[in-house]
């Protein structure tokens, strides 16, 4: 089950020097210039979660495998993309593809970078994204309303909810606001998705500020912060720089150095927790001498379906699970301790997996 989140921002932001410390490689070419990313980058990292070393020593796991999230690099954007300026229809293609978007915005000070906009106000930059994307979502409604014409006349009950879909988020548009503003009944769910708008996707904004307010912040992240908890979206505060320093280092002298500059943990953790967050993800382990394993499933996920991720045998011939909550395995010492204890339950297929727990799937192959 895979995840994806795209980094977008206007040139020189920083967004390919994230992307690079994400992934711990140089794929991405950080360079001062509009456009130095082309293609898009994909690369996958590993989600911090202390929980699993907890349980790989408890377990004398082998091998510890954690939870995996995709990030793409995406090309610089510039006002004029809906119409197709710069790069424009090149990165909305691109956005259509990911499933939550980590918008990088420059709250940094730095006369050697330029500025697309020759200034620094990362809620004007915010502002001129989320325009081009509602611009390009009203031009794509119009077409496809038009398309729609024939079928809805026809009666076509797929045709008419669709209509009726993107008239409410036609609505919303033309008032200046996203479409993820539109409120989605349960049975319309799967339709709305369908018609991958642009600005249905979640967002977190990534505040990329100098290396001495990478604990705190600075001015321009604070408003940056004030915009999102408005919009009820999500901000982080990171320094791309230190982020690529410390993706350099080994895991002790990563920590040396967080700590020498008074830091508790990497910036990039914050990004890919509040990405995980963004995307209503959650994790369930799967414990034992051969392996820990983390695995990604969305809240709400039903054991079966849970089974699933690891293999589709797992869901089809799904019978039951045992399950131990995290805190119950660690309190017990492991699966044996947790079932003297009481704390092992028999789960069926309508238990709703929780985050953290253990599970043990039985099915018939």
């Amino acid at each position: 089950m895979g995840f994806k989140t795209g980094i977008v921002g206007l040139p020189n932001v920083g967004k390919s020097t994230l992307f690079n410390a994400l992934t711990r490689t140089a794929a991405a070419q950080a360079a001062n210039f509009p456009f130095c990313t082309i293609e898009p980058n994909v690369g996958e990292v590993s989600v911090p979660d202390a929980r699993l070393d907890v349980l790989a020593g408890i377990a004398a796991s082998k091998e510890i495998i954690p939870a995996r999230m995709t990030f793409v690099d995406i090309a610089g954007l510039v006002k004029g993309a809906s119409k197709g300026e710069g790069l424009g229809n090149q990165f909305l293609a691109n956005i259509r593809e990911v499933d939550a978007i980590a918008h990088v915005l420059r709250c940094f000070e730095d006369e050697d970078v330029t500025h697309v906009d020759g200034r620094v106000d990362p809620v004007a930059d915010a502002e001129t994204i989320e325009t081009e994307l509602m611009l390009a979502d009203l031009e794509s409604i119009e077409k496809r309303l038009q398309g729609l014409s024939r079928k809805v006349r026809g009666g076509d009950k797929d045709a008419v909810q669709q209509e009726r879909l993107l008239k409410a988020a036609q609505a919303v548009l033309e008032e200046g606001r996203p479409a993820r503003e539109v409120e989605v009944a349960d049975e319309d769910a799967k339709a709305w998705k369908m018609l991958q708008l642009l600005t249905t996707k979640p967002v977190l904004y990534v505040c990329n500020v100098e290396e001495d307010n990478a604990g705190e912040g600075n001015a321009q992240s604070a408003k940056v912060a004030e915009m999102a908890a408005a919009q009820g979206a999500a901000s982080v505060v990171v320094s791309a720089k230190i982020e690529e320093e410390i993706s350099q280092l080994d895991p002790e002298e990563a920590e040396m150095f967080l700590s020498e500059l008074g830091l508790e943990e990497a910036g990039l953790d914050r990004v890919i927790r509040a990405g995980y967050e963004l995307l209503g993800l959650q994790t369930y382990f799967t414990v034992g001498p051969k392996e820990a394993r983390a695995w990604t499933i969305r809240k709400g996920t039903l054991a079966p379906q849970a089974a699933g991720v690891i293999h589709g045998d797992f869901e089809r011939g799904f019978i039951r699970s045992e399950t131990v909550g995290y805190d119950d395995y660690v309190a017990a010492n492991g699966e044996q301790g947790a079932r003297d204890a009481g704390k092992l339950r028999v789960e069926g297929k309508g238990y709703e997996v929780k985050d953290g727990d253990v599970l043990h799937f039985l099915f018939n192959a």
